[in-house]
């Protein structure tokens, strides 16, 4: 539930009948706003300390970036929304000692970058940016929102050979209607926030609302994926992953585990070592997992 939905929904539905653009703009402000800050935890810190830092910027925001080993075979790490790069260090250690080299970053309004809201073209344009720097990555790993974020910026040309996505967001019309349902906002709403980024964020990429989505129109993107997502994940439901693992048919696989939830899933033993040892595994064999049930 959002702060003060009530009063939120009240403006919102109001304006949006009267003032369609200011309400566009006010529902896009809410969306894209991290509900806090996380902050590291004690067992992040050690790696965190150790990585080279660095800076860009996207959209006139500030872009802290960590990197870490010699550069070659580099893997970007891509955390979810409301969270950090730092979530992802049970990755960053494991393939370190694989050889790999990791890239991260903290999007805007999130860990140790400045700011207050982003957004998925934000996250587009800092993996862009961190490819032009590094080169093709071996591979993404990504967590959440990440997952849908990652994707998006891969089907635009962003070079990786594999993906992992992690209780992944799949479907941004499954996201949308969450926000929806957390508001309780009526469709008017939505289609003027969907107004706002068509003409406001991106008025060159028309129809770009249709592309955020990851479970359908997965032809532009050639990467092998291993999905991992537990059944019992409170904050994204796991129809999000199945619906991710069937647009990309043979090419992908899904790992349902159990009990370890939205965030303990990243810190697991089992599924690091799954996820490293697919991206270490050699080229033409299977992506590791079960085929996907219906649902």
């Amino acid at each position: 539930m959002y702060p003060m939905a009530p009063l939120v929904r009240t403006v919102l539905n109001t304006a949006a009948r009267v003032a369609p653009g200011p309400a566009g703009r006010l529902a896009f402000h809410l969306f894209v706003r991290p509900l806090g800050r996380a902050r590291p935890k004690p067992q992040e810190r050690d790696l965190f300390a150790a990585a080279r830092t660095g800076r860009l910027q996207v959209r006139g925001k500030d872009v802290v970036t960590y990197a870490w080993g010699d550069g070659r075979r580099p893997v970007l790490l891509v955390h979810g929304w409301s969270s950090r790069a730092s979530r992802l260090t049970a990755f960053a250690e494991a393939l370190l000692e694989r050889g790999y080299s990791p890239v991260a970053f903290d999007a805007p309004g999130h860990g140790e970058s400045p700011g207050r809201a982003s957004n998925i073209v934000e996250y587009r344009e800092i993996i862009r940016q961190l490819h032009e720097r590094h080169g093709d990555f071996d591979a993404v790993v990504a967590h959440s929102f990440g997952v849908l974020a990652a994707l998006f910026a891969l089907r635009d040309g962003v070079r990786a050979t594999r993906f992992v996505g992690i209780g992944g967001v799949g479907s941004f019309d499954l996201l949308i209607k969450g926000f929806q349902a957390g508001l309780g906002v009526d469709d008017r709403v939505l289609r003027c926030m969907r107004d706002h980024v068509e003409r406001r964020l991106v008025p060159g990429e028309p129809g770009i609302w249709d592309r955020f989505g990851a479970d359908r129109d997965s032809g532009e993107l050639t990467a092998r994926i291993l999905l991992f997502h537990d059944e019992g994940d409170d904050m994204v439901p796991l129809v999000h992953s199945r619906r991710l693992a069937r647009a990309h048919g043979d090419r992908a696989r899904l790992v349902v585990t159990q009990g370890l939830g939205h965030r303990r899933i990243l810190r697991d033993p089992e599924v690091v070592g799954e996820a490293v040892e697919f991206l270490a595994a050699p080229a033409g064999e299977p992506a590791a997992g079960e085929p996907v049930a219906a649902s």
